[in-house]
């Protein structure tokens, strides 16, 4: 667990430096250019280094032990994370949309300069990996908030292409005179905001689901059950409702014995399902287990 924690806060700091290092070229580079899509970019990426503060304090708390309060753990701190980067995704979706609408109702602009399309061609580079690389080490170590993230890395990469034609499409109309490709600049920033704020809500979707309890579905649980079946004394698993805690699985589950052994041993079988659980499946943090009389008439 402590490895894990270390890998995916070491993810989140190279993010950090490297959003922090591109928003301010972005930044310099939008105004220097008059892109102002490059200048969109700029502040997706800010947005960026906030998400990844986010998911360094998320991964701290979650990595707490359980205690009196928290009997399950902290996991959810991750989930909080995600939902906190989702909506933060959402919001600067909607500036940069305003922002861009806003020049179709001014005077004509102006194109932005090369040093956009260069700018940019770094970005889409550079967020490409970082998204490869902390989608890999969430993936690894269960990590959701890390997941978010890395999402987060692949939509500023996306609005970077979107920006490139953009401002592409721009200098070739000011070149050629043709005025309406002017506007691919402001245009790329309306694209742009669009694929952050679809990118926040998927997000927030997930994140919610498992804020609000829901179970993972029969198909990523059928192994747990072929563990349980083969737990001596079990005649029947009743029920199996699996939920998520960030990085973790918690097992809540039903199932029947003979109603003719003692309490001692259905004791005895209800805890060796919970070890045998627990020793084969790394994701599964807690299970609680619930004994039920055998009874073939029960469905």
């Amino acid at each position: 667990m402590e490895s894990s924690k270390h890998k995916v806060v070491a993810a989140t700091w190279v993010g950090i430096i490297v959003n922090i290092l591109l928003a301010v070229l972005k930044g310099i580079g939008g105004i220097l250019s008059g892109s102002r899509a490059l200048l969109a970019d700029a502040l997706h990426s800010a947005s960026d280094i906030v998400s990844s503060v986010v998911i360094l304090f998320a991964v701290k708390i979650a990595n707490k032990p359980p205690d009196k309060e928290h009997p399950y753990g902290h996991g959810k701190a991750e989930n909080i994370a995600s939902m906190i980067v989702a909506l933060l995704l959402i919001v600067v979706g909607f500036e940069i949309s305003i922002s861009s609408i806003k020049v179709f109702f001014g005077e004509m602009p102006t194109a932005p300069t090369s040093i956009a399309l260069v700018i940019v061609g770094i970005s889409i580079v550079l967020k490409e990996g970082l998204f490869q690389y902390k989608y890999r080490v969430g993936k690894k170590y269960k990590s959701t908030a890390l997941i978010s993230d890395a999402w987060h890395h692949r939509s500023d990469s996306l609005s970077s292409m979107a920006a490139l034609v953009g401002i592409g499409l721009a200098m070739l109309g000011e070149h050629f005179n043709i005025p309406f490709l002017i506007y691919g600049d402001a245009l790329a920033g309306i694209i742009v905001s669009m694929i952050v704020i679809k990118v926040g809500y998927g997000l927030a979707k997930d994140a919610s689901n498992i804020m609000m309890e829901k179970v993972l579905p029969e198909k990523d649980i059928r192994h747990f059950y072929q563990t349980v079946e083969a737990v001596p004394g079990t005649l029947r698993i009743d029920q199996i409702h699996a939920r998520t805690h960030g990085s973790y699985v918690v097992v809540d589950i039903k199932c029947s014995v003979d109603p003719t052994i003692s309490v001692r041993e259905g004791h005895t079988i209800a805890r060796n399902i919970k070890q045998t659980l627990l020793k084969n499946h790394a994701d599964i943090e807690d299970v609680l287990v619930h004994i039920n009389p055998y009874d073939e008439n029960h469905i």
